[in-house]
């Protein structure tokens, strides 16, 4: 793994507080006061990740509520919304000072021998 790939999994990295719980460090960069909304998605997604073992996401959708504050933590609360046999949905929240900044849902599929795909 390279340098670049490395930092960029340390930067989104997420830490287990509780079960479906986690907390993540926002980056806004050097010259703002905002958290990078692709930031707040990829580890809301990693969150999601974290509870749906063997499964990959096929769909994603993210809703931004407020902007996000890099100076503080962002709390990642995961909602175990389905488990199914083939599909698996979670819903999670992200929240800054007691108010979400963030509501994504994301649909886990388990892999499958079938078509592929690929236009020439």
């Amino acid at each position: 793994m390279t340098d670049v790939a490395r930092q960029l999994l340390e930067l989104l990295d997420i830490e287990q507080l509780e079960v479906d719980l986690f907390r993540g460090i926002g980056s806004g960069g050097e010259t703002t006061t905002r958290i990078f909304g692709g930031h707040v998605i990829a580890q809301a997604l990693m969150a999601a990740y974290r509870t749906v073992p063997d499964r990959t996401c096929h769909s994603l959708h993210a809703y931004f509520m407020r902007p996000g504050d890099p100076s503080i933590p962002v709390i990642y609360q995961v909602d175990r919304a389905r488990d199914g046999g083939s599909f698996t949905t979670r819903s999670v929240v992200a929240i800054q000072h007691g108010k979400q900044i963030l509501n994504l849902s994301a649909s886990f599929h388990v892999e499958e021998e079938g078509w592929d795909y690929q236009h020439d």
